[in-house]
C-alpha cells in the first residue's frame, strides 16, 4: 500500500500574528473548514509558480501548454508573469463551495458548504461531495441543484380504502 502524502506545509512560524489575521479573514470569506485548506491551496499555487518558473527558458509550445491547462481551470493567464503574480485568493475563487454562493445556489458559503456535503450538488449530472473541488471553466455553467423528489401523491390516494354504502 503506498504512503499518502500531505499535499500542504505547515507555516514556518506558527505564531505570526499578520499571517494569522489574514488567514482568518480569509477562513471568513471563503467559509473554509480550518487553515489547513488555505495551506493547501497555497501549496497548489506553489507548484504553479515551480512549474511557470521551470518554463521561463523553454520554447513557446511547452508555455503555451501550461497556459491551456490553467485556463480550463479558469485561471486566466497569457504570459509566465501572469502565473508568477498569482495568489491563494485566485486559486480559492475556483472551489466549487465559493463558486455556488457566486451563482446565487446558496445564500452563504457554510450553506453552500453543507449542501455539497450532503451531497445535493451536480456538476456536469454528476454528484459532488468535496467543497475543494477546483470547478473546470467548461463545468462552470452546468452545477445545478438536485431536484426534490416529491411522493406520488396519487399513488396514495388509490391506495387508501373507499367506504360505500349498502
Amino acid at each position: 500500500m503506498k504512503r499518502k502524502h500531505k499535499k500542504y506545509s505547515k507555516p514556518r512560524r506558527p505564531f505570526d500574528k499578520e499571517r494569522l489575521g489574514e488567514e482568518a479573514e480569509i477562513k471568513k470569506e471563503f467559509g473554509l473548514k480550518n487553515k489547513k485548506e488555505i495551506w493547501k491551496a497555497e501549496s497548489a499555487i506553489k507548484s504553479i509558480r515551480e512549474k511557470a518558473k521551470k518554463l521561463i527558458s523553454s520554447d513557446k509550445k511547452e508555455q503555451e501548454a501550461l497556459f491551456k491547462k490553467l485556463g480550463k481551470i479558469g485561471l486566466n493567464v497569457n504570459s509566465i508573469s501572469d502565473i508568477l503574480s498569482l495568489d491563494k485568493k485566485d486559486y480559492l475563487e475556483r472551489r466549487l463551495q465559493t463558486i455556488l454562493v457566486k451563482k446565487k445556489l446558496a445564500s452563504t458559503t457554510k450553506k453552500a458548504r453543507q449542501l455539497i456535503v450532503h451531497k445535493k450538488v451536480l456538476v456536469n449530472n454528476r454528484v459532488v461531495d468535496s467543497p475543494s473541488y477546483i470547478v473546470p471553466f467548461k463545468f462552470e455553467d452546468k452545477i445545478s441543484l438536485k431536484l426534490k423528489k416529491k411522493i406520488n401523491q396519487t399513488k396514495i390516494v388509490n391506495e387508501t380504502p373507499v367506504k360505500t354504502k349498502k
